[in-house]
């Protein structure tokens, strides 16, 4: 069945066609609160007018928690009318450290929130990863998305400075591509990829990380976090308008600007083409 295309005023100008929701490509997620407030009311006018373009929304640092469970509520209540799916972002490396009994509750506690998705990561713990599967496998029964996050730098996901993070040093990209490869098996749709170490407070990129991921993995299973516009533009133009990112809230529409070949920069102005055929 053919998803609805997004709704846009002056129809009659070519632009890059989206795929409605729910899409399989071309995802974007978006950080809520955390650099920022974003409460419903400033989210509803967000979602009013790029509300298309938004795949899922991620709450980031654990801000859930510091939050009246009413307004958290009427986010995901918001987010869900949108179809919008809601994401716990990484916290649950903030929780592993107190025990399976803390764990087994706070993913109770997010399905009866109604979040759709937690995300597993583990940029300041190590975790055998055979305990990470425990983990997806939990989330799975719980009836909730499990989104594992994969990197190469340890100490990655708090805004640490790029000297400390080149003290801690990286893993090799090959032992990613085999973590990510057991998530999908167990069952995660999709392996959010962290953004430190690759393209973050580091220089020069490793852009052969994602080179790599992609091509051992696919680009629909991955999801690149590309929170600064050079870093989403530069994804965008190698590898085309179709791969899945996750920026802040504040950049929903430049990314969609770029995504829709609608505006840029030199190096992507009238560049950035999809081909879909009409017969499909």
């Amino acid at each position: 069945m053919k998803s609805k295309q997004p709704e846009r005023s002056f129809p009659f100008l070519q632009i890059n066609e989206r795929e409605g929701k729910p899409r399989r490509r071309g995802l974007t997620e978006i950080r809520g609160p955390y650099y920022s407030v974003v409460g419903r009311r400033y989210l509803e006018d967000l979602l009013e007018t790029m509300g298309s373009y938004v795949d899922s929304l991620k709450f980031a640092g654990g801000s859930f928690t510091l939050m009246p469970e009413k307004a958290v509520r009427e986010i995901v209540d918001l987010c869900h009318k949108r179809e919008v799916l809601v994401s716990t972002g990484g916290f649950i490396e903030r929780v592993l450290p107190q025990g399976s009994s803390a764990v087994r509750q706070y993913v109770s506690e997010c399905k009866k929130f109604g979040f759709d998705i937690i995300e597993i990561s583990a940029g300041f713990v190590s975790i055998p990863t055979d305990d990470w599967l425990r983990l997806i496998n939990l989330v799975r029964k719980s009836g909730l998305k499990a989104k594992p996050e994969v990197g190469i730098q340890f100490g990655a996901g708090g805004a640490t400075a790029a000297a400390e993070l080149k003290a801690e040093g990286a893993r090799d990209p090959s032992w990613a591509v085999a973590q990510a490869k057991r998530f999908l098996d167990a069952g995660a749709e999709i392996i959010m990829i962290e953004s430190e170490g690759i393209t973050e407070n580091v220089d020069p990129w490793r852009t052969d990380v994602p080179a790599l991921l992609i091509d051992q993995l696919g680009l629909e299973k991955l999801m690149f976090e590309a929170a600064d516009p050079d870093v989403f533009a530069w994804y965008i133009k190698n590898y085309g308008a179709d791969v899945n990112l996750f920026v802040d809230h504040s950049q929903i529409v430049q990314l969609e600007c770029l995504r829709a070949g609608i505006w840029g920069t030199k190096s992507l102005w009238g560049r950035v083409v999809t081909y879909k055929d009409a017969r499909e």
